[in-house]
């Protein structure tokens, strides 16, 4: 499963999390930095993306639409980039279930 990180989230994370999540991007390398929710909510679907942010806009776009694209949300506050890294990490097994769910579109994680 390869997950989009938002902008609300630092972009050295990927190179810390490829290894379980290949292919994952951040929206800075992708040219999608300071777009519109719309923009990479429609790019996530169009690419295969699980989107991760802090945003809680992607939260309300995810109960309103469900999935494709499925969000996990990350109710964690400000913290440290090791911090979020080391819960996608620890979340590896329920991070991949959720991917693979059929019903699921929205997974918090705190």
């Amino acid at each position: 499963m390869k997950l989009l990180l938002d902008e609300n989230l630092s972009d050295r994370i990927v190179s810390r999390i490829v290894e379980l999540y290949p292919n994952s991007e951040h929206v800075k390398t992708l040219g999608l930095l300071n777009t519109d929710d719309v923009v990479i909510w429609e790019y996530a679907k169009v690419n295969g993306f699980v989107i991760v942010s802090k945003d809680s806009d992607f939260h309300q776009r995810s109960l309103l639409y469900g999935h494709p694209p499925k969000f996990i949300y990350l109710r964690i506050g400000n913290c440290s980039t090791s911090k979020i890294i080391q819960i996608l990490r620890d979340n590896l097994n329920t991070i991949n279930q959720f991917g693979s769910s059929e019903t699921q579109s929205l997974l918090v994680l705190m």
